[in-house]
């Protein structure tokens, strides 16, 4: 049993490289559109609904900046001149402006009403009119829904700014005995809420779907009453934890690894890695029923699955070479058009699907760290996406597949703190999410 759990987590943490390759961190810019969120115009206000509108403000132009690859927010506000009801459309052409959104901050009680409008500056054509009511307890969690709604008129897609990333933090360890509990954040990192007190150690969540639910790994001392004998042993058993009702199930302890577990887009069907019946395989479970149908059976050891959204291919980290590599396969019958897809790095880890199944992003060792790679779903277009950037691991797609987060120690050593940090898809780190919250693990992001 030991010696199972210790190969799993050499699978899970370590990574590691065997064959060169052209590599290229990031690409070619693109054309960004210049976006402009004029300073509010305030109607009736106190000064503290003064404050809450000029902060509601500045959320929307932060929440913006993530979306720099796109767009060029600028400060070309109309100071002391009426915008929201007399758009100036000519000036904004001449100044070189694509979208202009402009606000006005009305009473509502201790909050404000927020009425925005979104402009087409070469069309001139009204993109959004709209109005939302925004209490002081609500500022980022509206500005947020603000700011999809501006997004959403411009693109007609979802954004990240309604999203949450779920994360595992060590922040409660005291001394020798290591706790790591299970959190929820906003997608800029603030309004941080813990979900677990197990005083123990979470590891690999997960999101469902609907982002209802939040599967995970623990790792548990229980009671042994084998051989006519009582004695501790821990074992990896998998719960499910529902972030409505805030119910919590156990899903699967069986002797040995219940880990790595993802949800497919069959509802009640999840993947995970068990080890009980010897080395660790990928199994189909049925949440409802317990039914389960080994998916992979292999002398390897075979784990941390992540499927495409239409359920159809499969990624998993196998030491089938003898070392961790990126494989894919069809989940739908065992070991069904198993492939390997990386060559890059002696050990490989954390491979992530992309939302549009096109790609896979991953942890390789490779010139004494760890750093991220993504790669198409055929084994084609590497492109590496950190460099001298410290050690980068287990990369989780955006739901709109603009963005990745991941974990990175900016020096390389034990003693060194882990934080969640964000990039765009070419490899640009946009910034850290988490700071002085202990070392973070194993960042999922929920889906849109």
């Amino acid at each position: 049993m030991k010696l199972i759990i210790a190969l799993f987590v050499v699978l899970f943490q370590v990574s590691v490289f065997a064959q060169d390759a052209v590599i290229a961190v990031g690409a070619a810019e693109q054309d960004k559109d210049k976006l402009v969120i004029d300073d509010p115009e305030f109607n009736n206000l106190t000064g503290d609904q003064k404050r809450l509108a000029s902060e509601l403000t500045e959320v929307l132009r932060n929440d913006f900046i993530f979306y720099k690859h796109k767009f060029n927010t600028v400060d070309y506000s109309d100071k002391g001149k009426k915008s929201y009801n007399f758009p100036d459309v000519e000036k904004w052409k001449a100044g070189g402006v694509t979208y202009f959104v402009a606000t006005e901050m009305g009473n509502a009680g201790a909050g404000v009403e927020a009425k925005v409008k979104v402009w087409s500056v070469l069309t001139n054509k009204e993109l959004l009119s709209k109005s939302w009511r925004v209490a002081p307890s609500e500022l980022r969690s509206m500005g947020h829904q603000i700011s999809d709604a501006i997004y959403r008129s411009i693109t007609g897609k979802a954004s990240i700014f309604n999203s949450k990333i779920v994360f595992v933090s060590d922040r409660t360890t005291k001394g020798r005995d290591i706790e790591k509990e299970l959190y929820i954040m906003d997608f800029d990192g603030r309004r941080v809420d813990k979900l677990t007190n197990f005083n123990s150690v979470v590891i690999s969540p997960a999101i469902s779907p609907d982002n209802s639910k939040v599967m995970f790994s623990l790792i548990a001392a229980k009671k042994d009453l084998s051989r006519n004998k009582v004695r501790m042993i821990k074992n990896i058993d998998l719960k499910m934890f529902d972030l409505k009702t805030k119910k919590m199930t156990t899903i699967s302890e069986r002797p040995g690894i219940n880990s790595g577990a993802i949800f497919s887009a069959n509802e009640g069907l999840i993947y995970l890695t068990l080890s009980y019946s010897g080395n660790a395989d990928i199994y189909e479970m049925n949440t409802a029923t317990g039914a389960m149908k080994k998916v992979t059976s292999h002398y390897g050891d075979d784990v941390d699955p992540s499927i495409t959204r239409d359920g159809k291919m499969m990624a998993f980290l196998s030491n089938r070479p003898g070392r961790a590599h990126v494989y894919t396969m069809d989940p739908s019958d065992t070991e069904k058009s198993v492939k390997r897809v990386s060559f890059v790095g002696q050990f490989n880890a954390a491979p992530r699907f992309s939302p549009d199944g096109k790609e896979i992003a991953f942890t390789s060792w490779v010139d004494n760290g760890f750093d991220l790679y993504r790669i198409g779903a055929d084994g084609n277009n590497l492109v590496r996406l950190t460099k001298n950037f410290g050690s980068n691991e287990e990369p989780s797609y955006s739901g709109d597949g603009e963005f990745i987060i991941f974990t990175s120690k900016r020096v390389v050593n034990r003693k060194a703190v882990q934080d969640i940090y964000i990039m765009n898809r070419e490899g640009e780190i946009l910034g850290q999410l988490t700071q002085d919250f202990g070392r973070c693990f194993s960042p999922q992001w929920t889906n849109l």
